[in-house]
């Protein structure tokens, strides 16, 4: 196995501030705040107002540059996970490129892997920064969910929110810093959850796949480092269903309060989920010295995960 050594320099995120609240789902669709708590773990999501994915994806970028002081001039690899991307062509990324001020070379791209797609993202920008053709890069998860949110369903529309978060990394030559990450995909069931004009879910199929899945890729990552759960700080899962979250830590015996959730505040933001989520645990904790998993799931179905060293 070729070492994968990375250094995380620093984190962002862009919350949109308008709100909506269980209790303003409750005047659109047949539900109750009581019933979303205790199914999701839900209280609340944010909706955009005028913002466009790019300016989200932005504003998370300059979010995690600020708060680390980067030198912009040494980010020449941008990529940028979503699945509701401002349009077709030119990508979110370049966007982003142009909002930033970036003239000199730097190589820019989207990838949609769901809500997996920030795990996908970190983990090919890992792989290319061993090239030493670049210096640092930008990965950002940024979602307008609520673009494509069906608001007369009343099983899926009481999840999803809007959001971006952003991570800064680099090359490392210190044995310490050494990631390990595992992505894949299983395309052999491609309308359990699927985007067109709305999001559709085959909620119970999810729930069973996500559950599994997940137990696989953390312990893939531990084997691969030749680690214990015991040796792991925290685990940042994606936000999807608080329910998810407690059968893994059920099924494999971890406490609770090691994974962090805040699904409360966000509900799930796709490929923004996890990033939002490590950006939370950065201001929560003084994250230096610890090792954390990254996991998550998503349509396709994709699965990753992620073992970083900060």
């Amino acid at each position: 196995m070729n070492d994968t050594l990375i250094k995380v320099i620093s984190s962002g995120k862009y919350i949109p501030k308008d709100i909506i609240t269980n209790q303003d789902l409750e005047k659109i669709v047949d539900t109750n705040h009581e019933w979303i708590v205790s199914r999701t773990g839900i209280v609340e999501r944010h909706k955009v107002k005028d913002e466009l994915t790019s300016d989200m994806a932005y504003l998370a970028a300059i979010d995690a540059i600020n708060k680390a002081n980067h030198d912009i001039n040494t980010i020449d690899l941008i990529i940028v996970a979503s699945i509701t991307g401002d349009q077709l062509t030119p990508s979110t990324a370049n966007l982003v490129q142009k909002k930033l001020g970036i003239t000199h070379d730097c190589m820019s791209f989207d990838i949609n892997a769901a809500c997996t797609g920030f795990v996908y993202g970190l983990d090919i920008a890992s792989q290319m920064l061993q090239s030493r053709r670049y210096r640092s890069a930008l990965i950002i998860g940024a979602e307008r969910l609520t673009t494509v949110t069906d608001y007369t369903d009343r099983n899926t529309c009481i999840l999803f929110g809007d959001g971006a978060g952003a991570l800064i990394i680099k090359p490392s030559d210190d044995q310490k810093d050494q990631a390990f990450f595992y992505n894949a995909a299983k395309a052999d069931d491609l309308d359990s959850l699927t985007v067109v004009k709305h999001i559709k879910m085959d909620g119970r199929k999810v729930f069973l796949f996500a559950v599994d899945i997940m137990q696989k890729s953390i312990d893939k990552v531990l084997n691969d480092a030749k680690l214990t759960i015991d040796d792991i700080d925290m685990i940042i899962p994606h936000q999807a269903n608080i329910r998810i979250i407690q059968a893994v830590s059920k099924s494999m015996n971890i406490p609770i309060d090691k994974f962090l959730i805040n699904i409360e505040s966000y509900g799930n933001t796709s490929a923004a989920s996890i990033p939002i989520t490590l950006d939370d645990y950065f201001l929560i904790d003084k994250y230096k010295n610890k090792k954390i998993i990254l996991v998550g799931f998503g349509g396709g179905f994709t699965w990753g995960s992620a073992l970083l060293s900060l």
